[in-house]
């Protein structure tokens, strides 16, 4: 058919591929709420927080990792107001 677009790619139809995609993500965590006003609620504060407790680890070593998330850790602990751990 001319009046129809044939998108061909091998990622196209990649179900791995497409799984981990962002709004992929989203709706596979919305599945354990009751209803989508709370899922909201929630994924619209845990997606600006997530990346805070996620470090892109490819790029760090061992030990650079366990520094960066150290930090990362304590500066959470100051936001939320917890007491570090002894």
């Amino acid at each position: 058919m001319r009046s129809v677009e044939h998108r061909q790619s091998k990622y196209l139809n990649n179900r791995a591929e497409n799984s981990h995609q962002p709004t992929r993500q989203r709706e596979r965590a919305m599945k354990g709420f009751r209803s989508p006003t709370s899922a909201q609620k929630f994924l619209s504060v845990f997606s600006v927080v997530s990346p805070h407790f996620r470090p892109r680890r490819h790029l760090l070593t061992a030990p650079d990792y366990r520094a960066e998330m150290t930090i990362r850790f304590t500066i959470w602990n100051k936001i939320t107001g917890v007491p570090a751990a002894p």
